[in-house]
């Protein structure tokens, strides 16, 4: 894959006299816009640097005169997805969108919200900048709320080392089935892999339908695919709308999963700043809580 296609973000040319030194060491001391030898592999993986014009190889040994690119990933996007939705914060590295419920981050379809990114944020004006620009976690397609965009390679790069160091803190809201103890911690693994969640309730209220509606906050420690729905289905009390793990009595048509991800705290990954950033769970849990609690009192009379 040559980079004459691709924008060079940096170059470097390996000196006279270099030491024996193998490219994965080398390549940490000259691309220091990456924070971690775990970015230099995942760079590396993405075909984001190139030896020679082409994808550089984890062992390979340098040798003088070698020319090194750090290269920017292009993706084509043959149109855009016309989705509308609201940004909540945007500069020019980052920005943080509110997810609609029932479209895929990314992937192999064309609505998803990856392709809807150019229709409501900007390319950035940084000699590193994504175009397009990459979400940096996933949200199920599900699921409603703050998902963070990254406009530059080197904030795609500093998030990715936050999560993965588990520096990014995501709360979620969510209506579960039955009468939710007031906190705790969930602590069972998903396919054998650790998983955890605190919780905490925000109010119960009495339903004829379900016997009890809980209103929660859930503040998931990992990132295990579909967790949350896993945990408070494990724990007897599923989020109401989920089909896959809850039960199809307790699915309403067109009000969807009741889970959204309503806050953020992570520290801006160019700039340093700690970002807090917050939104309202949708209208329709507010809606469904007291129309179910109206229903309750008037049949009670």
């Amino acid at each position: 894959m040559k980079a004459n296609n691709r924008k060079v973000i940096q170059s470097h040319q390996v000196p006279e006299n270099i030491p024996e030194i193998r490219f994965i060491d080398y390549a940490r001391r000259v691309f220091t816009i990456i924070p971690s030898r775990q970015g230099i592999r995942k760079a590396i993986k993405r075909s984001e640097i190139l030896i020679n014009g082409e994808p550089a190889e984890y062992g390979r040994w340098m040798q003088p005169g070698m020319m090194l690119e750090l290269v920017e990933t292009k993706t084509k996007i043959s149109k855009i997805f016309s989705l509308k939705f609201d940004v909540i914060y945007e500069d020019e590295f980052i920005a943080v969108i509110n997810k609609p419920a029932g479209f895929p981050v990314s992937g192999n379809r064309f609505k998803t919200i990856e392709n809807a990114l150019l229709n409501n944020i900007s390319i950035s004006n940084k000699p590193d900048a994504l175009n397009p620009p990459k979400p940096v976690h996933r949200l199920d397609a599900l699921t409603s709320g703050l998902l963070i965009i990254a406009k530059t390679t080197s904030a795609r790069i500093e998030l990715g080392r936050q999560f993965e160091n588990k520096e990014i803190q995501k709360r979620y809201r969510a209506i579960v089935m039955g009468k939710m103890p007031g906190n705790g911690t969930i602590n069972e693994s998903i396919e054998g892999q650790s998983a955890v969640t605190d919780f905490n309730l925000v109010k119960s209220i009495p339903s004829l339908r379900s016997e009890w509606l809980s209103l929660v906050n859930l503040w998931p420690k990992t990132g295990r695919t579909h967790q949350l729905r896993i945990h408070c289905a494990g724990i007897g009390h599923p989020i109401l709308g989920d089909k896959l793990y809850g039960e199809e009595h307790h699915v309403f048509k067109g009000k969807g999963l009741f889970l959204c991800a309503v806050e953020l705290n992570f520290k801006h990954p160019i700039l340093a700043d700690e970002l807090n950033l917050k939104i309202d769970e949708p209208n329709k849990f507010m809606i469904h809580l007291e129309r179910e609690q109206k229903r309750w009192e008037k049949f009670k009379k």
